[in-house]
């Protein structure tokens, strides 16, 4: 079962990279990860591309806030479970995603 993970940020460069350890560093192999970034000015996209290769999609624009990324997300997930992480949070421990699988 392919989950995907999307990540919405802006300006996130002092959290966002905690973010993405906490997604690319889960023991579920059949992760989707997109991040959605609203045009960011300072470190954050620099602290993404370190991940490229990790990331399914990329998108960085602007938007009309928060839950407009968040639906930009959603339209271009293709897994059957889709989960959001903010850009300043971590999932508890690297199983989550194999244990919400089960």
């Amino acid at each position: 079962m392919k989950v995907s993970i999307i990540t919405i940020s802006f300006n996130s460069a002092s959290t966002i990279e905690a973010t993405i350890q906490s997604v690319v560093g889960q023991d579920y192999g059949n992760v989707e990860y997109i991040i959605i970034d609203g045009g960011s000015k300072d470190d954050t996209l620099n602290v993404i591309e370190k991940y490229k290769a990790q990331i399914a999609k990329i998108i960085s624009e602007k938007d009309d806030g928060l839950y407009d990324a968040l639906n930009k997300g959603i339209s271009m997930a293709t897994g059957e479970v889709i989960g959001l992480l903010h850009s300043d949070d971590v999932f508890a421990n690297n199983t989550v995603i194999s244990d919400v699988v089960k």
